[in-house]
Order: structure tokens, then sequence, then C-alpha cells
């Protein structure tokens, strides 16, 4: 039987069922009657004669040297250039490529080594499955914890890293170090004159201790604010009403002292507490709202009444100057008359005399009133 083979293609001669030798471009004749069989296959990709082992076809010199045969070992992965382009990561042990028209380059990494090193590029990881390592980012003011199997291992400060999940189980946890606020809300606290009232109050804090906040602490959240809530309604509860309104600051500082205290119970540290706001009950504050108002009329009044005696000891020493100076009494009489006739649209001036003689006589007349 007469086999073609072109130029991008290979022969393999088999009789009997047993590989004999590669064939290469050009025109043969192989008997079937004698037991001969060609298989003939395109030189580009993968060798697709999986029937036959490499070994056996790696005997053939013609073979050997057109294909790049590649055995990844336990513990390792390997990444495929093709005429050195990165085009798939190697997810089998054994790779065997046609390197005649196109270059073929497997690129093997280990996973021996916990960390993942520079190597591995992010072009590179992009194709790693996600299951084989463990990938942590560590943003500013953060801290990352990693494990293996459950042993701490590392504490990583800002950065990016990744770890093989080859040896051990890789597990992660990154810790926020920034300070945080935490609000008590509509908090009901019954005063030491068995008043009820609702209180806001405001916490500002911080994890210390990173290692031993994640070894001790689970809810954070949950647990400073159980805290906060007794801390609030044990030292309120000690005070009146009137007290609470008026000593507000002092109250404050000992809510922010007494959640001090605590700080060794969930690894953290309190920079600020205080009481933002005070809710009182609808009729006590209209009760204190009447209260305020009587103050604020009672202060009115007091003033008015200064203000009324001040008039009155002003109007005394007047009354004394003009007592004792003519002069300055003719002159707060012109300032009255001119007073006067501001008011006055028109004046009527009866006979010959002149209008200073009229005013004159009704400066004389008021005189003698």
């Amino acid at each position: 039987m007469k086999y073609y083979i072109k130029d991008n293609q290979a022969g393999f001669v088999f009789k009997n069922g047993i590989f004999k030798k590669m064939i290469p471009a050009g025109t043969y004749h192989f008997s079937k009657m004698a037991g001969y069989q060609v298989e003939i296959e395109e030189m580009r990709g993968e060798v697709d004669i999986l029937t036959v082992p490499y070994q056996v076809l790696a005997q053939d010199s013609l073979f050997q040297n057109s294909v790049i045969h590649i055995e990844i070992a336990d513990g390792s992965i390997g990444f495929i250039y093709i005429n050195g382009k990165l085009t798939t990561f190697a997810n089998r042990r054994e790779y065997t490529f046609w390197n005649v028209f196109d270059k073929y380059e497997v690129k093997v990494v280990s996973m021996k080594e916990v960390l993942m090193g520079a190597e591995v590029t992010k072009q590179m990881r992009s194709l790693i499955p996600g299951n084989l390592y463990t990938h942590v980012i560590v943003k500013e003011g953060e801290v990352g914890l990693v494990y293996y199997d459950h042993v701490l291992q590392h504490q990583l400060s800002r950065g990016e890293y990744c770890f093989w999940n080859y040896q051990y189980n890789i597990t992660q946890n990154v810790l926020d170090l920034k300070q945080k606020e935490l609000n008590i809300v509509g908090q009901e606290i019954l005063t030491k004159d068995k008043i009820s009232i609702r209180m806001n109050v405001a916490c500002m804090y911080r994890i210390r201790d990173a290692v031993e906040f994640a070894a001790t602490v689970s809810n954070l959240q949950a647990e400073l604010y159980s805290a906060a809530q007794l801390a609030i309604r044990e030292i309120v509860g000690n005070y009146k009403l009137d007290e609470i309104l008026e000593i507000r600051e002092q109250i404050s500082q000992e809510i922010y002292e007494a959640l001090q205290k605590k700080e060794h119970m969930f690894c953290v540290s309190f920079l600020t507490a205080g009481i933002k706001d005070i809710i009182l009950p609808g009729e006590i504050r209209e009760i204190m709202n009447s209260v305020l108002v009587a103050e604020k009329t009672a202060q009115a009044n007091v003033i008015a009444r200064r203000e009324e005696v001040a008039s009155t000891r002003s109007l005394l020493n007047t009354a004394k100057l003009m007592e004792e100076n003519s002069t300055l009494f003719k002159l707060k009489e012109l300032e009255y008359l001119e007073r006067i006739c501001d008011k006055v649209g028109d004046i009527s001036v009866n006979g010959n005399a002149g209008m200073v003689e009229e005013l004159g006589k009704l400066m004389g007349m008021s005189q003698a009133g």
C-alpha cells in the first residue's frame, strides 16, 4: 500500500502492532499483507500517538529530535510556552510536544517552598487553579496572620503574598488595626431618682495586639457593645437627672476610665468615650421647658428693672444739672421745641409779630405753666 506523507506530517510504522520507526515526508510502500500499518500525524501541538508510551517512541532518534518531552514531578507545577508566549497551565504529569514548526517550552516551578517565589509572575498565577495556593492581601493599617495547619507562622505587614497549599493547609486572618467607632444608641437607663432616660454614647478604639486578639476574641463588636452597656448603666445609674445634665463631661470621663480598665479583655485600646445625646421622656421635657421659660422670664424682668432704675437715675441727674444751670435749661427747652417742630406739618402765626416772637411767647407760656 502506498503512503503519502506531507512536509508538515510524520509517519509511524507498525508491524503486527509493534512500533518500528518514524518516517519523514515522502512516498512509501508498505504491505498490509506483511502486517505493516502506518499512522500519519501532523507535527503540531501535542503528540497524539497515545497508544504507544513515549519511552518506546523515543528509541527512534528522528522522533526524539522532533519533539520535546517534559515530566512534572510531584510537588511541582508547569507552565507551557509556545514560541516564547505563555499559553496554558500544565495540569498533567507528562507532556510530549512536536518541536518542529513551533517551539515549545515548559517551565517547572516547585511548590515545596511554602511561600511562592518571585519567579511566579502575576500572569502565571492567573492560570494556576485557586485550590493550589492561598492569596493574602494586606492593606495599609492592617496586619495579616498566616497559619500552617492552624499553627501561626507569619505576621505580615502591608503587601501581597501567595502561599502554596502543597505541604500544609494554609489559612489566613487579616485584621484591621485602624481606629474604629462603637456607637451605643438609645441605651435605656434608670437614674438614681427613678427617672427613665435614653442615652447615646460613642467610643473610639483600635486593636492593640493582633496575635493575642486573634487567639482570644471571636466577636469583637458584640463583646465591646455589651461591656460598654454595663459600664454606662453602672455609672449613670448612680446620679440623679439634674446631676447628669450638670456634670455630663465628668460622667463621660468616668465611662472612658471604666472602659480602659477592660481593655485587656479585648486586646484593644480605647481612645475616647463620651455621651453624645441624653434623651428625656416627654413629660420630663415639658417640665424642664417650663422651668427654662420661667428662668428666662425672671432674668428678663430683672434686666428690665435694672434699665428702669438706670433711666430714672439719669433723669434725676439731668434735672439737678438744669436746676443749677439756667443756660442748660434753655438749651433743653430748645431741644424739645425742635422735636415738636419736627412733628408739626404747618405753623400758623397770628398778628403782626414775627415767628421768633411768637415762639418766644410760646416758650414764655411754657415757662409760666
